[in-house]
């Protein structure tokens, strides 16, 4: 049975204080939690039905506890979680750096944490795996964050810094998402260089234009007024990728 001090433990987890205090954050869910054992990441507990123990390496280095499902749902912030649950150790934020020959993500602001996850599994999906995100972007350690990746926050760096400091220093290509800029579909990506993201709602700030190489813009055909940030990511990675692609084969 579990005692009340892991519990606490556990559930204080959910708030970015105290993650931050412990250095470590939860992963909730079968899918996530099976994509944690086989990733980088340290685990130190799991908490486990006795159906997903037979799934757990025997020689992952950490506390396994046998739980009921219903114990998992108590802890759980999301209900659907009747399998396990485990405690990782948060990775230390490493400056990345981006090839020539890579894109990156950038996100300014981008405070929502569904977009957040849905943007890094989205990252993931196109084959971009590393992003840099304002010091005002929601925490990657997120729950919500970590739920909404569906297991691709294992295979996605993130790395927090003021954006202003950052870009100055980066000699390749930066792109920047605007409602006025160019075609996406008529963009040249080349081979490398940076996609920028703005806030959901006031698009990227005004200081950092002036680091913006190239604005682009997703062509509107009807009357909404926005995308939504992931789903304008999506699309976005969607042609960098193309762009990628056909270079390649230009150059066979």
């Amino acid at each position: 049975m579990l005692s009340k001090a892991k519990i606490r433990f556990i559930k204080s987890l959910q708030v970015k204080k105290y993650r931050k205090q412990e250095q470590c954050f939860v992963v909730q869910g079968a899918k996530s939690v099976q994509e944690l054992l086989t990733s980088g990441f340290e685990v130190s507990m799991i908490l486990s039905t006795a159906d997903f123990l037979r799934h757990i390496p025997t020689h992952i280095p950490a506390e396994i506890m046998e739980v009921t499902e219903k114990e998992l749902s108590d802890l759980s912030e999301f209900q659907t979680n009747d399998s396990a649950l485990a405690v990782a150790r948060i990775k230390q934020n490493n400056r990345l750096a981006i090839q020539a020959n890579e894109f990156a993500l950038v996100l300014d602001d981008i405070r929502d944490p569904g977009n957040l996850g849905t943007i890094i599994r989205t990252a993931d999906w196109f084959g971009i795996h590393k992003i840099i995100a304002s010091e005002e972007t929601a925490d990657f350690y997120n729950p919500k964050v970590i739920s909404a990746t569906m297991g691709s926050f294992c295979r996605v760096e993130i790395y927090y810094t003021n954006l202003t400091e950052y870009l100055p220093g980066i000699s390749l290509p930066i792109y920047g998402a605007y409602l006025d800029g160019k075609d996406v579909h008529r963009t040249d990506f080349g081979s490398g260089g940076l996609i920028v993201i703005g806030n959901e709602s006031r698009g990227i700030s005004a200081p950092l234009e002036q680091f913006i190489t190239q604005k682009i813009t997703i062509p509107r055909y009807g009357k909404a007024e926005s995308l939504n940030a992931a789903i304008a990511t999506a699309v976005i990675c969607d042609n960098v990728v193309r762009s990628k692609k056909t270079e390649v084969r230009s150059k066979k």
